[in-house]
This record gives structure tokens, C-alpha cells and sequence, in this order.
């Protein structure tokens, strides 16, 4: 019997506190309302993200809330006013909204969408309005994607259609981490061939990154990080020499910029912490160097001299890599087809969702880049 028009209850991941371990429940999803479409979720990962809503930011009016923003399912049923979309289509909901209609998403200098945060409670990182319930009450919707669930309501604004062909297990992953690393090195930095790259920090958006500036061209990329066990993960994805910051008496601009005759090119910090954004600027080239900031925080202002800037430096900020949602995904989602990007490399676990508080664990000790976890069969 067909669901569209009936209210779906499911299984998903339920946050009822902060930094409590999330709890499977049985929630009741209701039918998409108007340029809504409800999505079966077939696979997705565990983001950084996640954790510093869970762990970091804390913020209790955030909860109880439903994570997950890296995913990938099936159109299940759509409402009134989508025509984008049908049931069946393979889709990738997406937290950064692409209107294709507001002059941000019709200009080329951003990609950013003036009805995106509008629909997002930025200080809980949530939709303003939610189609979740559980145990009678209402269940937030990270944002507004929430796919530790087996199905998730999401405006049709925040969702990008894909090749039909296209493995979900896999390309979730293209939903956040792998965008914004690759997408801040190629869109944002715009890496020049033959140049020289640092990256910091070899998460997943790091790794993305050191293969962004690889697939741009550049000659030299230095990968960072204070867990030497990423040096040989960092070499897949094209990085050429790997620095530790503890093997070091000086600090690490220092460093670098001894490695390159003053500083590279180019420089990307993909952690969050605002002294690893310092070291990143410090690191480029003060006549010409352009530093990006990928990672997230909100925790901590940041502080440089005018220095740092006045000589030529360029200091940028990327969010989702610079990518238009609605087209970059489904280009990066063909790359990945016409393996001209690798994406399986990034996965170390595979689990389930009632497995999500192992997989998240797992991200808390830094003991792997991506955990995918199935949720519901194609």
C-alpha cells in the first residue's frame, strides 16, 4: 500500500540531550507539505558537524533533535508544488538551500541562497518548522536535513537530484564532507598548477582538500596534522610531504615556511580551532598567499595583526566548498561515476544505524574518517 499522503513511522536516531549517547526510537514522519519532499534514507555518514552540535555547541533548546546532514536515500512522496522531483528519483538532501531564484544563487561570486538560513535556526542549527514526533513530541530536524532516520521531510530548495545509477552507500558522502574540502581548494583558494599548498588538518575535509589541490594542479602539498597516522592516508589523496607540529621546537609557519622559501601559495585550515586559522595565514606567502578557512566553530573569536594582511596575504572563507548545492552535487556525484574522484577511499567503517553511537565514538577518538552506515535498502 502506498505511503504518500500517510504519516511513516520509522526508526531513527534520537538526541534528547546534549552530549548524552543518542537513543533509536520509533518517530512518527508526516506527509511532505507544500514544496516539501519526503525522502527514504538509505545510507549516511557521521560528520564533524554532528558532534560539535552534540558534544561542543551544546545548546539545549537544539534538543531533541534528529542528526545527520551526509546522506543519501529515494524520493518517497513530494507535495504540493514540486515538480523537480518524483517518487523514485535518487536524491542528495543538502544543508545549504539553492533557490536558483534570489540574486545570491543567481550570482556567480557566492554560493550561497538568501532563503537558505532563513529556514534554519541558526542558533540551534535546526529547521524552523519540523515534520518529526516522538513519544508525542515534536523532534527538531538538524539542519533540515536529519538523516540518522530511515525517512526525513526536506523543503525541495535543500535537495539535489543524482544519477539513478549512482551507489547511495557511497555518494552520501558528497552530501558535506568531500564538497567542502574539494570545493574549498578548486572554488575558493582556486589552487594554480604548479603551486604550493598546506592543508590542515586531515579529517575528511582535509583529505578532500589535499585532493582538490591535487586535481588543480599543484606541485607541492604539504598535509598537517598532530596524528602521524594520517601521513599515509594523506599520500592517496596526492599529498607530497606530511608535517607534525609536535615534532617541531618552532611553530609551524615557521616550519613551513623554511620548506618553501617563505611560505606557499596557498593555505587551508580544516579543523575549527581559530590558532590553527592563524598558523594557516601565517603559513602563506606574505606578498601573494591566500589562506582559506574551512573548519567550523563559533566558540572563539580570532585575532591577527594587521600585518598578517597588509603585505598582500588573502584570507578567505568557504562554506560547502564553494559549491552551487543543487548543480555542484550532481557534477561531483558524475566525477565520482566517470572515477575522476575518489570517494570509497574516505570510508573506514561500515555499520548500521542502531551501531550510530559506536560510529560516532569512533569520529570522538579520531579513529576514522568516514563511518557509513545503512539505514534502508535501495
Amino acid at each position: 500500500m502506498s505511503t504518500a499522503g500517510k504519516v511513516i513511522k520509522c526508526m531513527a536516531a534520537v538526541a534528547w540531550e546534549p552530549n548524552k549517547p543518542v537513543v533509536i526510537e520509533e518517530i512518527e514522519v508526516a506527509p511532505p507539505q507544500a514544496d516539501e519532499v519526503r525522502i527514504k534514507i538509505v545510507a549516511t555518514s557521521v560528520c564533524h558537524s554532528d558532534l560539535y552540535h552534540l558534544l561542543e555547541a551544546m545548546n539545549k533548546d537544539g534538543f531533541p533533535t534528529v542528526l545527520g546532514h551526509e546522506g543519501a536515500g529515494i524520493v518517497e512522496s513530494v507535495g504540493a508544488g514540486v515538480t523537480e522531483f518524483q517518487p523514485g528519483d535518487k536524491v542528495i538532501p543538502i544543508f545549504l538551500s539553492n533557490c536558483r531564484e534570489c540574486r545570491f544563487c543567481k550570482s556567480p561570486r557566492t554560493n550561497q541562497c538568501e532563503i537558505a538560513w532563513t529556514r534554519i535556526r541558526q542558533c540551534v542549527m535546526a529547521a524552523v518548522e519540523t515534520r518529526f514526533t516522538c513519544k508525542g513530541k515534536k523532534v527538531l530536524q538538524f539542519m533540515g536535513t536529519s538523516t540518522f532516520s530511515e525517512y526525513t521531510v526536506v523543503h525541495k530548495v535543500a535537495v539535489a537530484k543524482i544519477d539513478p545509477a549512482a551507489p547511495l552507500d557511497k555518494v552520501c558522502l558528497l552530501g558535506c564532507g568531500i564538497c567542502t574540502g574539494y570545493g574549498a581548494a578548486v572554488n575558493t583558494a582556486k589552487v594554480e598548477p604548479g603551486s604550493t599548498c598546506a592543508v590542515f588538518g586531515l579529517g575528511a575535509v582535509g583529505l578532500a582538500a589535499v585532493m582538490g589541490c591535487k586535481a588543480a594542479g599543484a606541485k607541492r602539498i604539504i598535509a598537517v596534522d598532530i596524528n602521524s597516522e594520517k601521513e599515509e592516508k594523506a599520500k592517496v589523496f596526492g599529498a607530497t610531504d606530511f608535517v607534525n607540529p609536535k615534532d617541531h621546537s618552532e611553530p609551524i609557519h615557521e616550519v613551513i615556511a623554511a620548506m618553501t622559501n617563505g611560505g606557499v601559495d596557498f593555505s587551508l585550515e580544516c579543523v575549527g580551532n581559530v590558532g590553527v586559522m592563524r598558523s594557516a595565514l601565517e603559513s602563506s606567502m606574505p606578498a601573494w598567499g591566500v589562506s582559506v578557512i574551512v573548519g567550523w566553530t563559533e566558540l572563539h573569536d580570532i585575532a591577527i595583526q594587521p600585518l598578517h594582511l597588509i603585505c598582500g596575504r588573502t584570507w578567505k572563507g568557504s562554506l560547502f566548498g564553494g559549491f552551487k548545492s543543487k548543480d555542484g552535487v550532481p557534477e561531483m556525484v558524475k566525477a565520482y561515476m566517470d572515477k575522476k574522484l575518489m570517494v570509497d577511499e574516505f570510508i573506514t567503517h561500515n555499520m548500521t544505524l542502531d551501531q550510530v553511537n559506536d560510529a560516532i565514538e569512533l569520529m570522538k577518538q579520531c579513529k576514522c574518517i568516514r563511518a557509513v552506515m545503512s539505514v534502508s535498502p535501495e
